[in-house]
């Protein structure tokens, strides 16, 4: 066995003795990890989302063009014949249910009033004769023949009176703004959402509802919240779609963003020419930024299966590893930790959600937009 000198033992105690511990930074004295303050994350606009049990499996791709919800779409006419003079709503505004749209001054809003005036006379006559040959006949001064007559009047007068209140209730609904008579009747919206269409003019002549003639549609008001997606779907993919599937549509207006949604209806009839059944999609549209007549491509998941998955915008290819970044827990100085972790997942069953294999639990919080701006963060 080799000795080592007592001179050698010396050399090596000294240098070791010399050596002085090098400074370790906190912040990267872990690997694959970043602390990141709350500015940070604002600035880096990350959103996370639970890793959580999905729908998975394989996608049908359809193309489609958005449009109106007919439930949230109002066509307004007028219901009486008269002259617009005032415009209160304009193409592209919004409007609440009951806002005004325009103003008419019409003969048949006079006219209503009158006609109900003249029948709470009629009907006043009427009793106070009803009353009269009530009396006589219990004297045994009239005769019962006159008696029937007075109720039968009285009755028609009434029924009259009724009509004319309720015709005049109609035009009070759009009556003047201090609910007074008047001849001017509001047009006022049946709905709350955007003017899209007026196709009237201060001083224009308008034919009414209620006169039975054609009447043109003044405006058009809507909703964009929902919006609905029509989409076309091949015949030999009919049977992979389910009512209810969940949906993810790309819209060119915003490339990179995905707006979801499930299908509402699957229509039973086929094109004849292109062999495609219609499918109908609701998307929550809170901020309007989807518009009617936009195109749009369609991811649906065509599978039941429910496994722990995570969306596709999660992930990260560094190299020949698959990654996310999973926000662990908060310290005393609001710093946030963001963990890189390894996980696997089938890329090829998934559609807008991946079943993840291993590398995740349920409920972890996975970031799921802004992970590459994370990941140079990390050391």
């Amino acid at each position: 066995m080799m000795q080592i000198s007592r001179f050698a033992w010396v050399v090596v105690a000294i240098v070791a003795c010399g050596k002085q511990a090098e400074p370790v930074d906190d912040a990267v004295e872990e690997q694959g990890v970043a602390w990141l303050s709350p500015a940070q994350v604002k600035s880096a606009k990350l959103e996370t989302e639970p890793a959580a049990h999905h729908p998975v499996g394989g996608e049908v791709s359809a193309s489609g063009r958005l449009t109106f919800y007919d439930l949230r779409v109002s066509h307004v006419f007028s219901p009486v014949t008269g002259r617009v003079v005032r415009i209160g709503a304009e193409p592209g505004t919004k409007v609440d249910k009951g806002a005004a749209l325009a103003e008419i001054e019409s003969p048949d809003v006079g006219g209503a009033f009158s006609d109900l005036s003249k029948a709470q006379a009629d009907l006043i006559a009427a009793q106070s004769e009803q009353r009269r040959q009530t009396e006589l006949y219990e004297a045994h001064a009239g005769a019962l023949r006159d008696l029937e007559t007075a109720r039968s009047n009285y009755q028609k007068s009434k029924a009259e009176h009724e009509r004319a209140a309720e015709k005049a209730r109609l035009f009070h609904g759009g009556g003047s703004a201090d609910g007074a008579a008047s001849a001017r009747y509001v047009l006022r919206s049946p709905i709350g959402g955007e003017v899209i269409a007026r196709n009237v003019n201060p001083g224009s002549e308008v034919q009414g509802q209620y006169a039975g003639g054609t009447a043109v549609e003044l405006f058009t008001i809507g909703d964009l919240d929902p919006i609905v997606v029509v989409a076309d779907v091949f015949e030999m993919d009919i049977a992979r779609v389910k009512k209810g599937a969940r949906i993810s549509i790309i819209a060119p207006a915003y490339p990179g963003r995905t707006f979801e949604g499930r299908i509402d209806t699957i229509y039973d009839q086929l094109d004849p020419v292109t062999r495609t059944a219609k499918v109908r999609c609701l998307i929550p549209n809170p901020k309007g930024e989807l518009k009617p007549e936009m195109f749009a491509s369609m991811s649906i998941a065509a599978s039941e299966d429910v496994a722990l998955a995570i969306p596709r915008s999660a992930l990260l290819h560094l190299g020949d590893q698959t990654v996310v970044f999973v926000r662990k827990q908060q310290d005393k100085s609001g710093k946030v930790l963001f963990e890189r972790r390894p996980v696997a997942v089938d890329e090829d069953e998934g559609g807008i959600f991946l079943p993840v294999k291993h590398g995740l639990v349920l409920g972890e919080q996975v970031v799921t937009h802004g992970a590459i701006l994370l990941s140079g963060f990390v050391q």
